[in-house]
């Protein structure tokens, strides 16, 4: 996730016909990811307290919360709407299997004019459907590489700003006895994450311009031929091989020393921080065969909420949204969990009162950044083949050309009518 560490691929086919029951209009029923890990860090006093404060803004309305694993929390709603029973709202990885089957109000009928204006353009882009936005963007991140500069200083190494930079440097840091120069997470977790961060950095990614899965296009395929020759072969990436090497994983290595550089979201680096070690950061190296100039758009990812069609329950479900997305409480939960909140106004305030000065670079990189095709309904399908099997795409005897395309062979299936 976002910087959320979402099971997307959990929501499996949802029977057609709209639920029918709801909660009317006195009582709210959320239904959201823990994004804690531990009960100082849980989500439960944050959402306690906002319901706390919007019953006291609103006498006589209530909020139930409910909190999942994010491991679970999709396929939990996709069971509550299979049995007739969704929620009020939902905050989840993806919203448009939802959206297509006509299950979501849109914005504009539960959000304020100035509230609906108020998101950041990548994400209203990323939210929308035929230009109407039913998935409301959260919270947000997005990806910078990160390098431990004291494993560069020791190896004479100079952060990178190329793809042939990011070569020297790996070869620099293994040649001073650094365990894995670069970690390369294409294992099952999110390797969707990484494969679009190299592929944007060389002018590719998942779609064309006219929003097609353009997943076997030759740019993606020279990206992958390239890691292969230059990081992977040379034994330049680890601590494990690619395909079997998770996010969560790659980000421990790093916390212990053992990774020279990586692709992280804020929150590593807030982790990283606590630790006492100097990290640096900077946009995603680009392919040298870019143009000079040429800048590409840094990926980014977000959670989404989403409002379900319930008899009576529109204005209460309006009443709460709105609340939700006020700065002050946006911005809390944005700042308790190191992500970037999702509107303009927030966004503004938090660059006013950010104590690190990376922040701005993150935040920087969201308003351009180009996120996961999440408001096409085959995306969840697409996005499970994708992890399981680009990592395939960089093992020693691989045509990477063949995998991506068994890929999109894949994807082609899954985004056909049924």
């Amino acid at each position: 996730m976002t910087a959320s560490v979402a099971a997307f691929g959990l929501l499996g086919s949802l029977v057609t016909a709209c639920g029918a029951s709801g909660s009317g209009g006195t009582t709210l029923r959320l239904v959201a990811p823990e994004y804690g890990n531990g009960a100082a860090s849980g989500s439960r006093a944050y959402w306690d307290g906002l319901a706390a404060a919007f019953t006291a803004a609103h006498p006589g309305k209530k909020v139930e919360v409910t909190l999942h694993p994010w491991a679970e929390v999709d396929r939990e709603v996709t069971r509550m709407v299979e049995q007739g029973d969704a929620p009020d709202v939902a905050l989840l990885g993806a919203y448009s299997d939802f959206a297509a089957q006509g299950r979501l109000y849109p914005a504009e009928e539960v959000l304020s004019i100035r509230a609906e204006a108020n998101f950041l353009p990548p994400l209203v882009k990323a939210g929308s459907i035929d230009n109407t936005l039913y998935g409301l963007p959260f919270v947000a991140s997005s990806r910078l590489l990160f390098y431990n500069e004291e494993l560069f200083d020791r190896a004479g190494a100079k952060p990178p700003k190329t793809w042939s930079e990011l070569k020297r440097a790996a070869e620099a840091l293994k040649a001073a006895g650094v365990a894995s120069p670069y970690a390369l997470p294409l294992g099952p977790e999110e390797a969707h994450a990484e494969a679009l961060i190299w592929e944007l950095s060389n002018g590719g990614g998942y779609t064309d311009v006219s929003g097609k899965y353009s997943l076997a296009s030759e740019r993606n395929a020279q990206t992958f031929r390239w890691i292969k020759d230059n990081l992977v072969g040379p034994g330049l990436t680890g601590p494990v091989p690619p395909a079997e090497l998770n996010r969560q994983d790659a980000f421990a290595a790093f916390l212990r020393g053992d990774v020279g550089m990586l692709n992280g979201y804020p929150s590593l680096l807030h982790e990283a921080r606590a630790k006492g070690m100097q990290v640096g950061t900077l946009r995603m190296p680009v392919s040298d065969t870019l143009e000079d100039g040429e800048v590409p758009p840094a990926a980014g990812v977000a959670d989404w909420m989403m409002a379900f069609r319930h008899e009576g329950n529109r204005e209460l479900v309006g009443s709460f949204l709105n609340f939700v997305y006020e700065d002050e409480n946006l911005s809390k939960f944005a700042e308790r969990y190191h992500l970037l909140p999702s509107t303009v106004s927030a966004t503004q305030a938090s660059r006013g009162t950010a104590a690190d000065p990376s922040a701005e670079q993150f935040l920087g990189a969201l308003r351009s950044a180009q996120l996961y095709p999440v408001n096409d309904p085959s995306w969840l399908q697409v996005s499970n083949t994708i992890k399981r099997n680009i990592g395939k795409a960089v093992a020693p005897s691989a045509d990477p050309k063949a995998v991506l395309e068994q890929i999109a062979l894949q994807a082609e299936e899954a985004a056909r009518p049924e």
